[in-house]
């Protein structure tokens, strides 16, 4: 059986919405209803669901610009989407090019759409390497980018969070998963406000995005900026005057752990020194090792041309 997920319902028919809700919620799922004029678009940035069904019955133009908008977003690119249509559009809708995943025909048979989301959940599974935590997307997607970028006035940005472990171990998983969930949330909308670009999970607290040369500092600057800011929340009022927290190093050794920061290695594309993607991954763990020795958080840019 499948586990309890979040499920957005896009629809002006409020009738529709409000039994598709009974429905999903009666099998334990959390269903939320949004009509087109909601700002669905906003709504997803700042708490994207596991699946989106979306009525295309009612309003096909609103239903199929929502549809495009979060297919060409990598990181709303891999969630389920379930169309809802009419019959009557059973062999006059653009099956082959639209970006759905599933349909359900109207009026809805709930053991089928049961099925049907079931399914697209596995498919998803099976398809993409986007990391489960995130759903940013992993090492595979990654790589292509990587490939993609090179020789191009574009920067390849390795960021990870100092001192997790040990906050991990202190605080727990819970934890440190919801700063990883943060993380990745104020990279994202970093980088997409600075007119986008690629952000991807390698795993654990390590990330890679990708930006334009001529916003790369600016998109740094940002991603810092907004998480010194948060990660403040994470302690109390003492341990913020302190700057730090009594906890346990690699070593297993207690001692006085710094309050969490990241470190950015951001390597440009368009050098003589980029002839192939392991190349890339070198540079930035050098830079990323400087910008370590650091105190608190920090960016650096590979200034160098060539070797």
């Amino acid at each position: 059986m499948l586990p309890p997920v979040r499920i957005s319902l896009v629809s002006s028919d409020a009738q529709l919405t409000s039994h598709l809700q009974l429905r999903l919620q009666s099998r334990g799922h959390q269903a939320t209803a949004m009509s087109y004029i909601d700002g669905v678009l906003g709504a997803f940035y700042s708490a994207p669901p596991d699946l989106l069904i979306v009525d295309l019955a009612a309003d096909r133009n609103a239903g199929t610009t929502i549809i495009t908008a979060l297919r060409s977003d990598s990181f709303f690119s891999t969630i389920p989407i379930i169309g809802l249509a009419s019959p009557a559009d059973y062999d006059v809708f653009p099956w082959e090019t639209y970006p759905l995943d599933d349909v359900v025909f109207l009026p809805v048979n709930f053991s089928e759409l049961f099925c049907r989301i079931a399914l697209s959940f596995s498919r998803i599974k099976r398809i993409f390497d986007n990391n489960p935590l995130t759903r940013l997307p992993g090492n595979t997607s990654i790589q292509r980018a990587i490939e993609d970028a090179m020789g191009k006035p574009l920067a390849v940005c390795h960021v990870d969070i100092n001192h997790f472990k040990p906050y991990n171990d202190a605080f727990g998983f819970s934890h440190g998963d919801e700063v990883i969930r943060m993380l990745s949330r104020i990279m994202f909308n970093a980088v997409r406000d600075a007119g986008g670009g690629f952000c991807g999970h390698i795993g654990g607290d390590d990330f890679v995005f990708i930006a334009s040369l001529a916003q790369v500092e600016t998109v740094c600057q940002t991603i810092i900026g907004h998480f010194d800011q948060i990660v403040l929340d994470l302690f109390d009022e003492a341990t913020r005057r302190r700057g730090y927290y009594n906890g346990t190093n690699r070593k297993g050794e207690m001692e006085k752990i710094p309050l969490l920061s990241i470190a950015i290695a951001a390597v440009p594309m368009n050098s003589d020194k980029i002839r192939h993607v392991a190349k890339v991954a070198e540079m930035a763990a050098e830079l990323k090792k400087q910008a370590k020795e650091t105190e608190g958080s920090c960016f650096l840019v590979d200034q160098r041309r060539s070797e």
